[in-house]
């Protein structure tokens, strides 16, 4: 009988292809579990598999925008079929945009808000009648910016509170169905998101060097360090935590804006 903590586990991971997604999809895969990567470049999908199946575990991509109702659906329809059920959904993925609220667009807003809050939704719910009849759980991947606000990134802010108030609200009707809902809340990672919400790499290098002073613990975060807390909350370990949203962050939210 295998001692890993997911043997035999089908979990679900949304961004699987970089930063915290991707390290999840590797901690998950080391401790067992069936991982089920999802992403929306086929290549990196390909790459992250391959790496998954190297460490020995079993590994389903599937590309799929989230945004998409029909592609989002798919994510859970493939999963049932190739793995019989859900155990574990870890949304991960996420984007970020700045902008206040004198110059975030409407266009701008609704993107964030469907990637990061309505996507989320949408897969908790497809995924419910496998989770309840496995009693499985749910780990969202929210930020310190959901339980702190911030100048300049508004809308992101606003969707990483909703990530929070979805993850107690689910957490607090599933709870009599053996359901569990909890959510990390990071500090600044080191990730792709910054850069691909329109930060060069010049910025970026600043942004992260003067984030060494924004945390009291002195330093960026790692994503195989949000990974673990998110394997813990998914394990059996955790098992009298539902409705957590949990800072990871260095001490960020301890703080004033700065």
């Amino acid at each position: 009988m295998s001692d890993k903590k997911f043997s035999g586990k089908s979990v679900v991971i949304t961004g699987a292809t970089s930063g915290i997604g991707h390290a999840c999809a590797m901690a998950f895969a080391n401790e067992g579990a069936k991982i089920v990567c999802v992403g929306r470049k086929e290549e990196a999908l390909k790459h992250v598999t391959d790496e998954i199946r190297s460490a020995g575990a079993e590994a389903l991509p599937v590309r799929a925008d989230l945004v998409n109702e029909q592609e989002a659906d798919s994510v859970i329809d493939e999963t049932l079929k190739a793995f019989g059920g859900v155990d574990v959904l870890v949304n991960a993925a996420g984007f970020l945009t700045t902008g206040t609220i004198e110059n975030t667009s409407q266009e701008a807003w609704d993107e964030m808000m469907n990637v990061n809050v309505r996507a989320v939704f949408r897969l908790m719910q497809k995924a419910l009648p496998s989770l309840i009849d496995r009693r499985g759980n749910v780990v969202n991947v929210s930020s310190v910016t959901g339980l702190r606000s911030f100048p300049g990134v508004l809308a992101y802010c606003v969707s990483k509170a909703a990530v929070d108030q979805l993850t107690r609200c689910a957490a607090l009707e599933l709870a009599a169905k053996g359901v569990r809902v909890n959510a990390v809340n990071p500090g600044v990672v080191v990730t792709e998101i910054h850069k691909r919400g329109g930060m060069n790499a010049e910025a970026y290098a600043a942004f992260l060097e003067h984030s060494k002073t924004t945390h009291p613990l002195g330093r960026t975060g790692r994503p195989e360090e949000i990974a673990a807390l998110v394997l813990f909350l998914a394990s059996d370990e955790a098992a009298w935590i539902t409705g957590g949203t949990y800072s990871i962050d260095g001490g960020r939210a301890l703080t004033c804006a700065r």
